[in-house]
């Protein structure tokens, strides 16, 4: 799998735990560890994404 590709596939996972997040907030019966736990997977991808891109461009 090329860099690129390794990119947009994380990035995809990002945008669909955006989503997943959003919609976990509009339901009532929600818990605040599903969220936190969301947000942590979340944060990781985008330290991932932003490691591979910084190493990419040295």
């Amino acid at each position: 799998m090329s860099l690129e590709t390794h990119l947009e596939t994380l990035e995809q996972r990002h945008t669909a735990l955006d989503s997943e997040i959003a919609a976990l907030r509009t339901r009532p019966a929600s818990s605040d560890e599903e969220l936190a736990e969301l947000k942590r997977r979340k944060l990781m991808l985008k330290d991932e994404i932003e490691r591979l891109r910084s190493s990419a461009a040295n």
